[in-house]
């Protein structure tokens, strides 16, 4: 068999680079692998789940293959940050609240490590930023220390770039349209990577991290059915009342904070837009991710008004609602039934242990991505991961086979 051009022909192909890709394409370059990351759009483009400002990192989960996952990858962010030689996370307090008796938040608070707070009028310490919470009746609030924000379209352009200064070449605006498996010489086996506009790419292993446009990729590959839902969901900033301002900011200690039960509710402190504090509900309505309506209106009501709600409720005194958020900012999740990630190898007489999928990150995904991108990166490599081994995580949760049979997956009462 002839020999593939160079530039055509690499170790791993990285297909999507958001924060997944990305990492994967980094941590596949670190090892000294030729690595091509594709990209369809243009790089750092707003069409897909890793755009924006901001976003959380909190190890309180009520799952309990999440923690190791999270202390493992604010380990990894650290090393980035040292070797970019400059910082995308700003590390901050982490807030849950929650109803007394609800599972999700009593588990989410054993398995993070975090403590609860005495009740405001009990006589005992509490940080000051507590203050701004108006606890309801039969709620506990609970702080741990691993919390922070990070800024996302920053951390992404991190990993590309180190990617790239590792060797890795990275192409934008290269649609994937076919990922096949072709026989070489002997026992070798080569995956061919084709493109919208004609182009074969050649390579060992190949990494499948589009994000909501995995069931569509998957779909054409395959023929299989991979059960990742895109979600149209909606990121809120809204005005902090006058004399609050400095309160609710980074640099006064404000926490990132949850609020467990319906419906589950997030926050980052006052940061990006000076003023202004985001807060937003975690969900939406089903989207398809080619055929999406941009418009910012009355139909998003519903990802706004219980918002508005909660605020009024639990932040009365910090934060305005009269007039609704003054920034809305549209965006995707990639939903599994059960908001477990998928993590594992394409599998079937096809494609064997040569193809990996990282996919279904569900809304909760960024902050773990440094992690995720190594592990995937090694099941590319080695066929397996050391790193989520000696870390703890258990992979077994993150396998497609799980929806064998069983549509929720690992879908849980809480």
């Amino acid at each position: 068999m002839a020999a593939q051009p160079a530039e055509r022909s690499f170790d791993v192909i990285v297909v999507g680079a958001g924060i997944m890709g990305s990492c994967a394409a980094h941590a596949a370059a670190s090892r000294g692998a030729r690595v091509l990351l594709l990209e369809q759009f243009d790089l750092l483009h707003q069409r897909g789940s890793s755009h924006g400002e901001s976003r959380t990192i909190r190890a309180t989960y009520p799952q309990p293959h999440y923690p190791p996952m999270v202390r493992l990858s604010r380990r990894l962010w650290d090393d980035a940050q040292r070797d970019s030689g400059y910082a995308v996370l700003t590390p901050t307090p982490h807030l849950d609240l929650g109803p007394r008796d609800d599972p999700a938040f009593l588990a989410s608070v054993a398995n993070g490590g975090a403590t609860v707070l005495a009740p405001a009028a009990a006589d005992a310490p509490r940080p000051a930023w507590a203050e701004a919470f108006r606890v309801p009746d039969g709620w506990a609030a609970a702080s741990s220390e691993l919390g922070g924000v990070m800024k996302a379209t920053k951390a992404v352009a991190m990993f590309q770039a180190l990617a790239a200064k590792m060797g890795a070449v990275v192409r934008d605006r290269t649609e994937v349209v076919d990922v096949a498996r072709k026989a070489g010489e002997g026992t070798t086996t080569t995956i061919v990577v084709k493109t919208a506009n004609g182009e074969e790419f050649h390579g060992g292993k190949c990494i499948i991290t589009v994000g909501a446009w995995t069931s569509k990729l998957v779909k054409s590959v395959t023929g299989a059915d991979l059960p990742v839902q895109p979600l149209h969901t909606l990121i809120c900033y809204w005005k902090v009342k006058p004399g609050h301002e400095r309160e609710l900011t980074t640099e006064a200690g404000f926490p990132t904070f949850a609020s467990y039960g319906l419906p589950y509710i997030y926050s980052t402190p006052s940061m990006e837009y000076p003023g202004l504090i985001k807060i937003a509900m975690h969900g939406g309505p089903p989207c398809d991710p080619d055929g999406r309506d941009w418009a910012i209106g009355p139909g998003e009501d519903g990802l706004v008004e219980p918002v508005a709600r909660w605020i009024d409720e639990v932040m009365p005194g910090r934060v305005e609602t009269a007039g609704g958020p003054v920034v809305r900012q549209a965006c995707m999740y990639s939903m599994t039934p059960d908001e477990d990630f998928v993590i594992d190898f394409l599998g079937g007489q096809e494609f064997g242990r040569d193809v990996v999928v990282g996919a279904g990150f569900s809304g909760h995904g960024f902050k773990m991505g440094p992690a995720v991108g190594r592990i995937l990166a090694e099941m590319a490599l080695d066929g397996e991961s050391g790193t989520a081994a000696e870390a703890g995580v258990e992979l077994r949760h993150f396998g497609i086979g799980r929806f064998d049979g069983n549509p929720t997956g690992n879908a849980r009462s809480y």
